[in-house]
């Protein structure tokens, strides 16, 4: 947890954990040559405390000599603004501003005062929501944090890490060694009444961890006095055998992804496919929160995904939470939060080829004297004389309709994609072909009815789609385009 000259940012909160662990690293400083500074958070939740809690950690720092830091959250603002729960809210809040002051101060350590019982209320609260091995595996001792943050003053990048020096002691425990120290003035200051403050909020029942503190844990040391160090060594032979698994994932996910980008992956579909539940889980869970715009998934969705995986087919996609979108190809497996591609306008005038750089398609048109048929979705024949020139290429709008060929009648666009299983989030991607009001061709899918051709056509507009995925190479720097 420590090494020679680190320097140290306990989060002090005035409460018997963090000021325990501010003595006893004091105490530690000699030894480790370390630098301690110790921070204050208001969450702004309880304002008729704080003043006397920052008062208390002033002047505890100052008996001690370590350097002290307050800082301020809006929780409640933070909680409307994200859609969290508050205590959700102030844990966001709380750590986003110790790596932040951590990073100013060129901190190599975070310090916090998480001890043996705060391991088991959260062993339990896991439990009761159904986690699996790694959330029962507690509060990890040492934690680097997700991100490297950027030193002060320079360019460099530094890793911070969290540690826990109490993580093994019992709460107890603490409490009984700052009553012994009571009145000592390298504890407490000297007018203190207690060594320590108290959380009023930690005193009601409201909270989930709360309830399991004061009230099942409570009746469930009376049975068991070695509750707290019989659920500690299960946390932490399934920490050990969750970091073997973790081993595992991670070489498995690295033969796995084809493409990650900030909002979007995409991973290989064959060895998904065969990969036991029980890795594909972890697997999955783990692409989804190392790619910043797919974190915050649910179990459920999870499964939901998997289920895509081994059922599924080529085309079949699930819409998850927050935009989050998994699609099934033939070969990959893409999850992404990216917002669904819209194309813009384009004018066409034969002979030309437009590349659709939203999409990266192309559409072909010629005049042909011989004419011919077509399969209208990749390539179609029109009258030319019954278009008007130029024609425009545009995504799809409210209240388009055509008549499809060989349908026999009008038809709205919005029915036929239905019809048709167009995606939603790849229908304004589509190109629409129109001349005037009229739709010509949905390019890919089916042409319209009034522009076919006629045994008395006399010229021939033929068109083709070469979609981005079968022709891309061809396309690059041959082409015209029009973008209105």
């Amino acid at each position: 947890m420590l090494s020679e000259g680190d320097r140290v940012l306990i989060g002090l909160s005035g409460g018997p954990d963090s000021v325990c662990l501010a003595a006893i690293l004091d105490k530690l400083k000699a030894d480790f040559n370390i630098t301690l500074h110790a921070v204050y958070i208001d969450h702004g939740l309880r304002p008729d405390e704080m003043a006397d809690e920052k008062a208390f950690c002033r002047d505890f720092c100052e008996g001690l000599g370590i350097d002290f830091l307050c800082e301020t959250a809006d929780v409640k603002g933070h909680a409307r603004d994200k859609g969290l729960c508050t205590q959700e809210a102030a844990r966001e809040l709380r750590y986003g501003l110790l790596e932040k002051i951590a990073c100013k101060l060129n901190a190599t350590r975070i310090a916090l005062g998480h001890h043996a019982d705060d391991r088991v209320e959260t062993f339990l609260i896991n439990l009761f929501r159904g986690a699996g091995r790694k959330g029962l595996s507690g509060i990890p001792p040492v934690r680097k944090l997700e991100s490297r943050v950027k030193s002060q003053g320079s360019g460099a990048f530094k890793n911070i890490t969290v540690i826990r020096p109490l993580i093994e002691v019992e709460r107890n425990e603490i409490e009984d060694f700052l009553m012994q120290k009571k009145g000592d003035s390298q504890i407490a200051p000297a007018n203190s009444k207690l060594p320590y403050v108290v959380d009023s909020s930690n005193l009601k029942k409201d909270y989930f961890r709360n309830w399991i503190r004061l009230t099942f844990l409570s009746e469930m040391k009376k049975r068991n006095p070695s509750l707290v160090q019989g659920l500690c060594r299960t946390m932490d032979i399934l920490r050990e055998e969750d970091e073997y698994i973790d081993i595992i994932v991670t070489k498995t996910l690295m033969r796995l992804i084809s493409r990650k980008g900030g909002d979007t992956i995409e991973l290989f579909l064959s060895p998904l496919e065969t990969l036991e539940k029980a890795i594909l889980r972890r697997v999955l869970r783990r692409a989804l929160s190392e790619t910043e715009g797919l974190r915050g998934m649910d179990f459920i969705h999870v499964e939901t995904v998997i289920e895509l995986i081994k059922r599924g087919k080529p085309g079949d996609r699930v819409y998850l939470p927050k935009g989050i979108r998994a699609i099934r190809d033939y070969s990959l497996l893409k999850i992404s939060s990216a917002l669904p591609v819209k194309i813009n306008t384009y004018e066409l005038m034969p002979p030309s080829e437009i590349v659709i750089k939203e999409s990266g398609d192309v559409i072909k048109a010629e005049f042909d004297e011989g004419g011919g048929t077509r399969d209208e979705k990749q390539s179609v024949v029109v009258d030319a004389d019954l278009v008007k020139f130029p024609l425009i290429i545009r995504a799809r709008a409210d209240g388009d309709f055509f008549y499809p060929s060989g349908f026999g009648r009008k038809k709205k666009l919005q029915d036929f994609f239905v019809d048709e299983k167009v995606p939603r989030d790849e229908r304004d991607k589509v190109p629409v072909v129109v001349s005037g009001n009229d739709i010509v061709w949905i390019a890919g899918h089916r042409a319209d009815e009034r522009f076919r051709t006629r045994e008395e056509t006399k010229r021939f507009l033929v068109m083709k789609i070469v979609r981005s995925r079968d022709n891309r190479s061809d396309i690059k720097g041959s082409v015209t385009k029009t973008n209105i």
